[in-house]
């Protein structure tokens, strides 16, 4: 056990290199991106909506190329070359949320659930002036009712706010309405049949709000590296845990050294101090 746990825990610390290099090169490319697109020194509200600009009016990318499947769909530097992807809803939230975080937003993805918690729309979720207001980078507006305010998602509840606020795009399907929602959506986990949210809800209320799942979750390179981290944590702990177990006690009985394998108990006699036996 003690050769594997040196193996695995040599695997995990070359994982979190690479991982920290790959993560080091996205902030890199999404800064580069972002600084070309967003004004520098704008207002908040301006950023968000110089983002939306560059989706809505942005020259074609790749529009003649295959689209990207699996895993490289989750890679920002893939969503923004591919016009696209820029045209689903998911991968369109991802792109919004990577460069409003690079432009300085505090930003959160928010999942539009039908009743039964079945995902039927993605949108963004931006704080600004102490209230998350709701964009929806699909569409490439900010909502607002009549009077032209931003609305949150609580009040994006109310049936004449809603309207209001998707009035103006034509063929807005009604059925992304905000009567059902969540940052994490837990039924996609092999293990929902626990029944995990409400579990959390009772242990650490407000989880999937006070913690920034979206990074996580949309950034295929961060995820990469917490990941990383985690299993190179858990494997020093174990290795250092197991270390005392085996070495815990050494004694001495004149010129006799003797080391006592806690674990088992069995005496190990050593009979210089050079360790020879």
């Amino acid at each position: 056990m003690w050769h594997g746990v040196n193996v695995a825990l040599l695997a995990s610390l070359v994982a979190l290199v690479y991982s920290a290099g790959w993560e080091y090169s996205v902030r890199r490319y999404l800064a580069g991106f972002s600084d070309a697109i967003v004004p520098a020194n704008a207002p908040p509200e301006q950023r968000v909506e110089a983002i939306l600009d560059w989706m809505r009016q942005g020259p074609p990318r790749s529009a003649e190329e295959p689209i990207p499947t699996g895993l490289a769909v989750r890679d920002p530097q893939t969503i923004l070359n591919y016009q696209q992807l820029l045209s689903v809803c998911g991968t369109a939230t991802n792109a919004f949320l990577n460069l409003a975080r690079s432009s300085d937003l505090q930003v959160r993805r928010l999942l539009l659930l039908s009743p039964d918690r079945r995902a039927k729309h993605v949108v963004a979720e931006v704080l600004l002036n102490a209230r998350w207001i709701v964009v929806d980078p699909t569409y490439r507006i900010v909502m607002r009712n009549s009077k032209g305010e931003m609305l949150t998602r609580k009040e994006l509840q109310a049936s004449q706010n809603f309207a209001e606020a998707t009035g103006r795009v034509p063929g807005y399907p009604p059925t992304y309405n905000y009567d059902h929602f969540a940052h994490v959506r837990i039924a996609r986990l092999p293990l929902d049949g626990l029944r995990l949210r409400p579990v959390l809800e009772r242990v650490f209320p407000g989880w999937d709000e006070k913690v920034d799942w979206s990074l996580i979750l949309e950034r295929e390179s961060f995820f990469v590296l917490t990941a990383a981290v985690l299993a190179t944590l858990f494997l020093f702990l174990f290795r250092l845990f197991e270390a005392d177990d085996i070495y815990a006690t050494t004694s001495v009985a004149g010129d006799q050294f003797v080391i006592v394998d806690e674990g088992t108990g069995i005496r190990r006699p050593i009979t210089s101090k050079c360790g020879e036996q």
